[in-house]
């Protein structure tokens, strides 16, 4: 197992040493969960631009300002494609920029950080940085932001197990035990995220399409778990962890699901599941019928496609029992709540109208099919 700063040998302790290294030839890491979770190939300003209006970086850096930087929590940075890329403290890196860098603030319209002392800003033109590999300090990253203070959203999370699992070669059962998480999420995550990928590498879904800012990949990790959802997309069980969990023949309709998910700005179609609760298990109650997924490919949305699904006896059933229900609380508060009111009288006369009608219309079809019976007999 690759050696970390949290389980380093005596071998290691020399390259885990840090150093101080300039600040202008550190390069905030384009490849950080936090960051691809919103876009790929970002240039350092976009990065810094996210990292301060969706991560608290004002936080780290009034911090900073009053504190100054801490010499015993130091960068880890890796030499990739010829820069230092800050793999660990980007936040950090980026308050120190921002409090250094006056043109920096103007651009992002920051007004709430202090000016700082001449001294400040030259004390902080140093940093104390670790250098290593991406691969080598897999464990305290994990360890420190999947279920940290700092933790990452579930697609961050995913991505992060995906890259350790693929790339690095640990197995799922010691991610979780590093990142103190219980292997069947982390097993679902991994799952979720390779569907994912499968489905954006054949050009059927990508994240990017979505309808709304907010990224809800925990529609997906839990909804794949649904029985419903399940047999649609035909995807693997979590043992054994597969690079390739939907079958290739059910990809287009993992696509689809996607934009029931998350909607397709492209095609003007907004996501059916609003909210998880209760929309993602009315999703999977409506993909448990032929006539449900009907309804949702024709545009349908998930109340009407989970009413089809369910059909007309079961929803007449409801409907009487609801209507039973609902007459009996209002004879238990006729005493306490009717004044005489004409209107509620002729609300009555109405409702008496209709449940003898209905009353008809069943003993008529009762009567029939009964006929009918003794007839065949």
């Amino acid at each position: 197992m690759a050696s970390s700063p949290n389980h380093a040998t005596a071998d290691d302790r020399q390259e885990f040493s840090p150093v101080n290294l300039p600040v202008n030839e550190l390069y905030l890491d384009a490849r950080n969960p936090r960051i691809q979770q919103v876009g790929e190939n970002l240039d350092q300003e976009q990065i810094l631009k996210i990292l301060w209006e969706e991560y608290s970086v004002d936080e780290v850096a009034l911090s900073v300002a009053q504190n100054g930087f801490f010499p015993h929590e130091p960068l880890f940075v890796a030499q990739e494609e010829g820069r230092l890329v800050v793999i660990e403290g980007n936040r950090r890196l980026a308050a120190v920029r921002l409090l250094r860098e006056p043109q920096l603030r103007e651009w992002l319209k920051v007004t709430s950080l202090p000016e700082v002392s001449d001294e400040l800003v030259a004390e902080l033109g140093h940093l104390p940085v670790i250098r290593c590999e991406r691969e080598t300090i897999w464990q305290y990253v994990g360890f420190k932001h999947v279920n940290g203070p700092q933790a990452w959203t579930s697609f961050a999370k995913a991505e992060y197990i995906a890259w350790v699992r693929n790339e690095v070669g640990a197995a799922l059962e010691e991610i979780a035990r590093t990142i103190g998480d219980y292997h069947s999420t982390v097993a679902r995550l991994y799952r979720a995220y390779m569907a994912l990928k499968q489905v954006e590498d054949e050009g059927l879904y990508d994240r990017e399409w979505r309808t709304r800012k907010h990224f809800s990949f925990s529609h997906l990790y839990t909804g794949l778990d649904y029985q419903g959802i399940r047999e649609f997309t035909r995807i693997a069980d979590l043992d054994p962890p597969r690079a390739a969990p939907i079958p290739k023949r059910r990809l287009k309709h993992f696509g689809e699901l996607c934009i029931w998910l998350w909607g397709d700005k492209r095609q003007n179609k907004p996501a059916v599941v609003k909210s998880q609760n209760p929309d993602l298990r009315r999703l999977d109650q409506a993909l448990q019928s032929k006539k449900g997924i009907d309804a949702l490919r024709a545009g349908y949305g998930i109340t009407d496609a989970v009413d089809i699904a369910r059909g007309d006896t079961a929803l007449f059933r409801e409907s009487l029992l609801v209507a039973k229900h609902s007459l009996q609380d209002a004879r238990g508060k006729v005493v306490t709540g009717f004044a005489g009111e004409r209107d509620l009288l002729r609300e009555m006369e109405e409702i008496t109208a209709i449940t003898r009608a209905l009353d008809d219309d069943m003993r008529r079809i009762a009567n029939s099919r009964t006929r009918g019976q003794g007839r065949k007999a």
